[in-house]
């Protein structure tokens, strides 16, 4: 039996290392265990988001984008690149060596902060035991005081597409083409869908996305997914609502998938790769034993209060694995209200305030309620809209697509939400949280100086506009 933990972290993705690091800088002892590998078979901190997620797709995403404006746009601005090459592996080098160098950071963090590193499989037993068990397969029975559950999500499997790992993958495995597929096919139209449906279309894929819901972005609000999916539709991805796949054959080097449309007819696409992105789940397999005392909720989430502690005293849960979305920034921030509930502090999430962004380009971005629910909710709201197209910034950037959008409320004249579609949206959207979390009125924004020429300015006169005040457009009514 080894010496006792303060503090027991099993996973070491954004939700498990930022709770692991945290908990060492309050003075408690803490270790974490993470059981993945990468692609070289060495121990690699850092979950899905850092290894198969958010920043090597980020870092596919941004290599597009610059193949693509080489060849489609720079020309506009009198830059004239000759031949031009594209070279599929060494982007996928590049990326994996962002993913190697963070990875180690994180290694590194831990080491700084005298986290202790425990690579293998982590199981919770029954009073704040955990079994570990290592590569080699030996196990140890460790004792913890607390016991942080940051076990992560994997993606969804559907029988109609079993993913094979080569020509039909999941997210993980789109990461890895060695080659632009000619014919790409994309199941699911949602944030990942859309990102990694950027990438190759931007590379010279023939992208077709068929999506099951009749509503494009569904839990986004509906004027911004409107203009998103005109803007995605434009740059050559061909969205297709309402359809369902039915099933799926690989011959030889290509694979032939059938589904219903919108109209409930029987259709069939011929594709060189397939993509299955229709959500992820959170990740429970062997992480509990049956007297843990943990509790699962009818969606396969480990059952947590808003304080992210679970049914078992001494044991929380954070990130992918419980409920609400699944951001990488909301389980870090969740990891540190754990670590430092568990050192005395009282610190809150205010889960309201979550920005949540869409890395195509342009991006999509926003934080708070939606016009959709505040409709639903009877609240009363006035509305600010403005374009990038009256940006003199982003038109001289060449990034005048899309738009921001402000809500706030009609008595208070306090921001309640904003949407927004365009260039650099996921920085955009953080201005507006900050002020929401500080209790600001659209009126605050508004009078607030902002630097020119900014995309930021669009901000602003969105603010502006929500009582009829904008600048550089014409005002429409207030909503009485």
């Amino acid at each position: 039996m080894s010496d006792k933990y303060d503090v027991i972290v099993i996973g070491s993705g954004p939700a498990g290392y930022v709770a692991a690091i945290r908990a060492a800088q309050l003075g408690l002892k803490t270790a974490c265990i993470e059981k993945y590998k990468n692609k070289e078979g060495k121990n690699a901190n850092g979950g899905t988001c850092l290894n198969v997620g958010c920043i090597p797709s980020k870092a596919l995403l941004d290599s597009s984008q610059k193949y693509h404006e080489a060849r489609d746009t720079l020309g506009k601005h009198g830059i004239s690149t000759g031949d031009l090459g594209l070279d599929v592996g060494a982007m996928i080098k590049r990326k994996d060596a962002i993913v190697k160098q963070m990875s180690g950071g994180i290694t590194g963090l831990f080491q700084s902060n005298k986290v202790t590193s425990l690579y293998g499989s982590g199981k919770l037993l029954a009073g704040r035991q955990v079994e570990f068990t290592d590569h080699e397969g030996k196990i140890e029975v460790l004792d913890a005081d607390n016991v942080i559950l940051a076990s992560g999500s994997v993606p969804v499997d559907i029988p109609v597409a079993p993913v094979d790992n080569d020509i039909i993958v999941d997210s993980t495995g789109a990461l890895e083409f060695d080659a632009v597929p000619e014919r790409l096919g994309v199941i699911g139209a949602g944030v990942i869908g859309l990102e990694l449906g950027s990438v190759w279309a931007r590379l010279g894929s023939k992208v077709v996305m068929l999506e099951a819901l009749e509503t494009f972005l569904a839990i986004m609000d509906q004027q911004i997914a409107k203009e998103t999916q005109k803007i995605m539709t434009k740059q050559g991805l061909d969205i297709r609502l309402g359809c369902r796949v039915t099933g799926s054959e690989v011959k030889g080097k290509e694979v032939v998938v059938t589904y219903k449309d919108g109209d409930g007819n029987e259709q069939s696409e011929t594709f060189d790769k397939l993509i299955v992105c229709v959500g992820r789940r959170p990740y429970t397999e062997g992480l509990l034993a049956g007297d843990s005392g943990v509790n699962l909720d009818e969606r396969g989430c480990i059952y947590v209060n808003d304080l992210c502690s679970t049914s078992a005293p001494g044991v929380w849960a954070i990130g992918d694995v419980v409920r609400g979305p699944m951001l990488a920034h909301k389980g870090s921030e969740e990891g540190v209200m754990v670590a430092e509930r568990i050192a005395g502090q009282k610190p809150l999430i205010n889960y309201d305030i979550i920005p949540n962004v869409i890395y195509t380009h342009p991006e999509v971005a926003s934080v708070g309620k939606t016009e959709e629910q505040l409709k639903a909710d009877g609240e009363k709201y006035n509305v600010g809209t403005f374009p990038f197209l009256a940006i003199g910034r982003a038109v001289a950037a060449d990034e005048a697509d899309g738009m921001v959008k402000m809500i706030a409320d009609a008595e208070s004249d306090r921001v309640l939400g904003c949407h927004i579609v365009g260039p650099s949206a996921a920085d955009l959207v953080q201005q507006v949280a900050i002020a929401m979390e500080f209790g600001s009125s659209a009126e605050d924004i508004g009078m607030t100086v902002f630097g020119h020429p900014t995309f930021s300015e669009a901000v602003k006169e969105a603010a502006l506009a929500v009582n009829g005040h904008a600048i550089h457009m014409p005002n429409r009514k207030r909503r009485k």
